[in-house]
């Protein structure tokens, strides 16, 4: 219980110092704050990610290097986003909607399109990675492109590099409180599911994935809360992207082997954090923003998916019973009503 209050503790400080300074950071760098929220936020984010993907493939943990990654971004769009939605509605920016969200849909599906032999080989680390460049490329180009045209070229020799560099040690200062936290925390819910036995790929798609995914859930929260809603949702994006491609590329790399995808994880798992990529597109789309009502049914369908995975680990009927109910009825619904908001929103805007 000590390492769980403090290691929340930290998160929650660390959070709160990283959207501050990426606040008057990006005042000082005449950029807006989804830049950093999309970047540097969204990097710091997903470093505990890494650190279990790294340490999970050097220990031929496969399933929790894979499974971990899988849950973080199905947790990170469902939770992290259900919640900074129920805090406050969150505007949309329409580069997210045009550029970077269906660049994750991208990085989802191409993910999933290597792991379709049922792994990940050296040659597929590096192509995540040349993705992960090219990400970073396209999104530099284009704010670099804004600031050209907002900021006035007297004002660049009156800008101060030492307040730049003093704000950028302070995120990183912010950002390390953060995985200094995860740690403590991931640490915790080890012992927990040890005690649990549970499996790898469950315990890499719930305990772990929820645990690592804490420093972008209070980065998220922190931002709503004080009204950075380019920050919350930019964070959350920027690290699903950071984990399919970085993480998942680095660790590829790294692994003695390739790393195995378990059959239970390509007929679901996979599939399940495609349709949640899918599903955050018209949701984004329909008015650029993410209302309070919105938030609770991404909250709830995250429980379903939970509910799902407990009743599977613990070999009752209800999983399949739940399967039939998400695909037959829950599923085809959902999707209706998602294209009927998003047809009248389009019809609006045009």
């Amino acid at each position: 219980m000590i390492e769980l209050a403090c290691g929340l503790l930290l998160m929650i400080v660390g959070a709160e110092v990283s959207v501050r300074v990426a606040v008057t950071l990006a005042a000082l760098l005449k950029t807006r704050p989804l830049f950093l929220g999309l970047t540097v936020v969204a990097l710091g984010s997903s470093a505990p990610q890494m650190a279990v993907g790294l340490q999970a493939a050097l220990t031929d943990s496969t399933d929790i290097a894979v499974g971990s990654v899988i849950g973080s971004n199905i947790f990170n769009i469902l939770v992290t986003l259900g919640l900074s939605a129920l805090i406050i509605p969150l505007r949309v920016a329409r580069q997210l909607v045009r550029v970077d969200l269906p660049l994750m849909i991208g990085a989802t599906l191409l993910v999933a399109a290597l792991a379709w032999n049922g792994e990940l080989s050296n040659v597929d680390g590096v192509i995540l990675l040349i993705a992960l460049a090219g990400y970073l490329l396209v999104v530099s180009r284009q704010f670099a492109h804004g600031v050209r045209h907002t900021a006035s070229t007297d004002d660049l020799p009156r800008r101060r590099t030492w307040p730049i560099i003093l704000r950028l040690a302070l995120m990183g200062a912010g950002l390390t409180l953060m995985i200094l936290g995860s740690h403590l925390l991931v640490g915790a819910a080890v012992v927990v599911a040890t005690d649990l036995g549970l499996s790898e790929r469950v315990f890499g798609l719930t305990v772990i994935a929820g645990a690592t995914s804490l420093p972008a859930l209070m980065t998220s929260l922190v931002a709503a809360v004080r009204g950075e809603r380019d920050i919350a949702v930019g964070n959350i994006i920027g690290s699903n992207l950071f984990n399919l491609l970085g993480v998942l590329g680095i660790t590829s790399l790294i692994a003695t082997g390739p790393l195995s995808i378990s059959p239970n994880a390509l007929d679901f798992d996979l599939p399940v954090m495609l349709g949640v990529a899918l599903l955050c597109l018209p949701l984004f789309y329909s008015g650029y923003r993410i209302t309070r009502l919105e938030g609770l049914l991404l909250l709830g369908l995250y429980a379903v998916y939970g509910l799902h995975i407990v009743s599977f680990t613990t070999g009752m009927p209800l999983a399949e019973r739940l399967e039939r109910l998400m695909i037959h009825y829950a599923l085809p619904v959902l999707a209706v009503g998602v294209l009927v908001t998003t047809f009248r929103a389009w019809r609006r805007q045009h």
